[in-house]
């Protein structure tokens, strides 16, 4: 589900560029009102990017790209491992604790 969230893909495709601003824009209609405004764009520069970020980019990369049909995250599961020694071992875990460490580490890594 990721993978096909084209706001994520292309804010992994900036990120892996250092030094690049990114902006965010905020929603114009304010859910708890009724009346809409805008908000500024919020300008956000990036640092290098970290190995969870770069590993994230590599796999959404992948899965995009590749012809084959098959893509193994070995490396994205490696750095989440790293950041959650919990999931090291393959044994049966949340799917939503998996997404939960992985969007916070890369959010950590920022």
């Amino acid at each position: 589900n990721l993978s096909q969230t084209p706001v994520l893909r292309e804010l992994l495709k900036e990120a892996k560029i250092p030094g690049t601003t990114i902006k965010i824009e905020s929603p114009e209609l304010c859910m708890l009102c009724c009346f809409s405004f805008k908000q500024e764009p919020q300008l956000i520069k990036l640092d290098q990017p970290g190995p969870l970020t770069l590993a994230m980019h590599q796999f959404v990369t992948e899965m995009q790209e590749t012809k084959k049909g098959v893509v193994t995250p070995k490396e994205l599961f490696a750095q989440v491992c790293k950041k959650a020694i919990r999931f090291k071992g393959y044994q049966q875990q949340d799917s939503h604790e998996l997404l939960r460490y992985l969007l916070d580490g890369m959010r950590a890594e920022e």
